[in-house]
């Protein structure tokens, strides 16, 4: 699906009101969409992410759809169970919402910055 269909899709449902001069994107909706997109690449069904995360099915399925603004604790607990970094879940969705918001994401940015950590101290070495 290209990003004007995925944007006509999106405000067809309800996810984003497009009324202002950058469209207003739902986080809790990214969110969810972002889970159930790891989700299903696994194979894996709400019942046992749900299971496995120590939430209820129905609470996360509500999550999923974007019906539920979930904690930073429940966020944590869905990727683990998902064995997937909150971080990459949570940058996944900042790029998404640059591109709706038609901004270049920023890990596209950093992924072509070349960087030399060569003489730094291992402890001000970061991943990219």
């Amino acid at each position: 699906m290209n990003i004007n269909s995925e944007l006509n899709s999106k405000i067809d449902r309800g996810f984003m009101d497009y009324s202002s001069e950058f469209a207003e994107v739902l986080l809790r909706h990214e969110i969810g969409e972002v889970l159930r997109e790891h989700r299903n690449r696994q194979g894996r069904t709400l019942r046992e992410v749900s299971s496995d995360a120590n939430v209820s099915l129905g609470y996360l399925s509500e999550v999923e759809r974007g019906q539920k603004e979930a904690s930073s604790e429940l966020l944590s607990h869905i990727c683990a169970a998902l064995n997937v970094p909150l971080s990459h879940v949570l940058r996944t969705v900042a790029d998404r919402i640059d591109i709706v918001q038609g901004r270049r994401p920023v890990s596209f940015v950093r992924e072509e910055r070349t960087v030399s950590l060569e003489g730094m101290p291992r402890e001000m070495t970061v991943a990219a």
